[in-house]
């Protein structure tokens, strides 16, 4: 007896993170559906006119807004960007750079920065040889 294998499928949800788009911004037909893997390696591979131009101009979820800033997710909502953005509106606030986004982008270098001190000094850690045990 042969099982065919089950063609994995995931929600829009997730396929619209997995393409960094916002959900909300995508047709409906692809909010509707149900997205295969080999749907998403092709809208990957070849996206379609609707994803450039979603890609290219936004409104952009959370994760890509705060990218494009320098700051965390968490961040922006400490500056009070709680919904999605196009690029115009990210262009202008790089434009603007309020006090709060000044403040964030110093908040996330530091964290960039501790963590490649920790990471270096794990990495000289590894690099050791083991202590040998005292006979």
């Amino acid at each position: 007896m042969t099982s065919h294998p089950s063609t994995q499928t995931m929600k829009p949800a997730t396929a619209a993170k997995k393409l960094g788009v916002y959900l909300q911004a995508t047709p409906a037909e692809f909010q509707e559906g149900v997205v295969s893997r080999d749907e998403l390696r092709a809208l990957q591979t070849d996206p379609p006119e609707w994803l450039r131009e979603l890609r290219r101009d936004g409104p952009h979820p959370r994760p890509v807004v705060a990218a494009k800033l320098g700051v965390s997710i968490a961040g922006l909502a400490r500056g009070g960007v709680t919904e999605a953005l196009t690029t115009e509106q990210i262009d202008a606030l790089k434009r603007d750079e309020p006090e709060w986004l000044r403040r964030e982008r110093a908040t996330q270098a530091e964290v960039r920065k501790e963590a490649a001190r920790i990471k270096a000094r794990k990495d000289a850690a590894d690099a050791e040889p083991p202590a040998r045990p005292r006979p």
